[in-house]
């Protein structure tokens, strides 16, 4: 893959076999994201554990002090007074079974998550085959299946991110914007840290975190001393 003169540049910067202390990664993310936009500053960090085994599966949500620098917008699957909860509480989208054909029929995907009440899962659940490849299906453990669909939408606009497992057995966050100070990116950063840790499976043997990586969207790696975080 043939990278710009910026990327050049900016990997000049990056020692591929050191790894850096957290506060350090974070100053040199920042330094090499040079794009003309203002970029994503992500943390991808590979674990040690086996995602096909549910008791070393990772999922959870947290909320970043100083959130992710992104709109997000919410839909909310509720009814009734649960459904004027969520429209005073600021969700950008509220509905039910309404929704289905929309979604299911004409491909709407403008929201970037979903929050339901507990009795509104089995509508949801007919949108599985859309939502659930797109990491869009409401999850107890996210916090996104609850009755207090209000305190569920406060945490989401604030910041809150989820974290989950891929199949390759990496978790992939966004931890701010490039605008970001370092202090704001290295509280995020240290917040979903510990988050993860306390995450760690009691049924992993061996190494939790392999490699911890800072990346801006457009700039090189920058890989962060794990040892750190243990």
């Amino acid at each position: 893959m043939k990278r710009g003169k910026k990327y050049a540049e900016a990997a000049k910067l990056v020692d591929r076999t050191v790894q850096y202390d957290p506060e350090e990664a974070v100053a040199l993310v920042k330094k090499t994201a040079v794009a003309k936009f203002d970029e994503t500053i992500e943390a991808h960090i590979r674990t040690g554990c086996d995602g096909r085994h549910a008791d070393q599966q990772i999922r959870g949500a947290v909320v970043l002090p100083h959130g992710t620098g992104k709109t997000v917008r919410v839909l909310v699957f509720a009814k009734n007074a649960k459904a004027d909860e969520a429209q005073a509480a600021g969700a950008d989208y509220v509905g039910a079974e309404e929704l289905i054909p929309k979604i299911q029929n004409e491909g709407w995907l403008d929201f970037d998550v979903v929050v339901a009440t507990p009795d509104m899962m089995g509508v949801v659940g007919r949108l599985g085959r859309v939502l659930g490849p797109k990491g869009l299906m409401p999850n107890p453990k996210a916090g996104t299946v609850t009755m207090d669909v209000a305190k569920a939408i406060s945490d989401i606009k604030a910041g809150k991110i989820e974290y989950r497992l891929d199949k390759t057995n990496i978790v992939h966050v966004p931890l701010g914007k490039a605008s970001f100070t370092e202090e704001q990116l290295s509280d995020n950063f240290q917040t979903l840290m510990n988050a993860i840790i306390k995450a760690k499976p009691s049924a992993l043997k061996g190494q939790y975190l392999r490699s911890v990586t800072l990346t801006s969207t457009m700039g090189p790696g920058v890989r962060v001393n794990p040892l750190k975080f243990q």
